[in-house]
């Protein structure tokens, strides 16, 4: 019998309408949506800040550190993500982002950042083509900070440079790209060319076609694949219109959650446990191989052993009902 204490979420912006990189975020509604999120079949998450303005990082970095300390959350809310600012600010490449916060990697402004998070800055998002990158990847990368490249236009040669200073990781590859790229010299070909560098991707049904997420996961390996939810603030909510992340975006019936004026999506609708069941619902993955994406390579992507990990949520594999079970 399959059974493990839950996936593990790399990639949370917010839940049922609480955002995590609003200025009018509150420690109580953090801590609250946190605890409806780990009772979702999610065993841990870190939580995602996104490209944001020099106040929000100076007001919400210290409040989530705080949050993520507590009792409540000791040991399930594992860091921060720091998604920006330092992407690349192009059409298409930022996505739902705003490209008026976004900054040149800077070491002096991470270490800034790491400071008002206390340390806590698990997980490091940036655009490998921009000046600086290398050496902010290095910097970070020497300090425990696992670094991903991603919401950029960068290529092989680019990628190869910062996986060579450190980097480990690309986020959402196949998203946070311009609609129309080359056919051959692409973000996506060059992340899957370029060693090292493990991909991370969304499985929500929405954000990649099955087909491309079996390319991936044959080109990357079980090994270098990792799969996350980019949960966005208003994940769980019902269909609608809402304004998040600075989008005017729509959740459709069948959960697709989009900017139609700018044409990028705004996040998932999804958790990170319904992802897993639509990646399970696939011909070319069995139910193990699930787990390995969504439990034990999320937790070494940022060095922590899965066999020391402990949850008291359970999950368990349905084999009647093909699907996962949280209990």
């Amino acid at each position: 019998m399959i059974e493990f204490p839950g996936f593990i979420e790399l990639q949370q912006n917010g839940y049922l309408g609480v955002d995590f990189s609003d200025q009018s975020l509150t420690e109580e509604d953090f801590v609250k949506v946190s605890k409806k999120l780990l009772s979702k079949g999610i065993g841990a998450f870190v939580a995602t800040i996104i490209t944001s303005s020099e106040e929000t990082y100076r007001r919400n970095l210290p409040l989530m550190a705080r949050a993520i300390k507590s009792p409540e959350l000791q040991g399930r809310v594992l860091g921060i993500h720091a998604e920006g600012p330092f992407l690349s600010s192009k059409p298409g490449a930022i996505g739902a982002h705003n490209p008026d916060w976004v900054k040149k990697p800077g070491i002096e402004f991470f270490k800034q950042m790491q400071e008002w998070a206390e340390g806590n800055i698990r997980i490091l998002t940036l655009a490998a083509e921009n000046e600086g990158a290398v050496e902010l990847t290095k910097y970070a990368a020497e300090n425990g900070v696992a670094v991903s490249l991603g919401h950029q236009m960068a290529g092989y040669e680019d990628m190869k440079r910062c996986a060579e200073a450190g980097a480990t990781l690309l986020t959402h590859l196949g998203n946070g790209i311009p609609n129309e790229i080359d056919r051959h010299k692409n973000q996506i070909c060059s992340g899957l060319a370029c060693n090292g560098l493990t991909a991370m991707i969304i499985t929500d049904g929405h954000h990649l076609p099955p087909e491309l997420i079996k390319v991936i996961i044959r080109a990357k390996g079980l090994d270098n694949t990792l799969f996350v939810s980019d949960a966005s603030p208003i994940a769980g909510m019902p269909p609608g219109k809402y304004f998040v992340l600075g989008n005017n975006a729509i959740i459709e019936e069948n959960g697709l959650l989009h900017n139609p004026e700018k044409r990028c999506l705004v996040g998932s609708s999804a958790t990170m446990f319904e992802c897993a069941n639509f990646l399970a619902a696939q011909d070319f993955i069995t139910p193990e191989e699930v787990v390995q994406l969504g439990f034990a390579n999320p937790l070494k992507a940022i060095g922590i052993a899965p066999e020391a990990f402990t949850a008291p949520c359970r999950v368990y594999w349905d084999e009647v009902k093909s699907k996962f079970i949280c209990s």
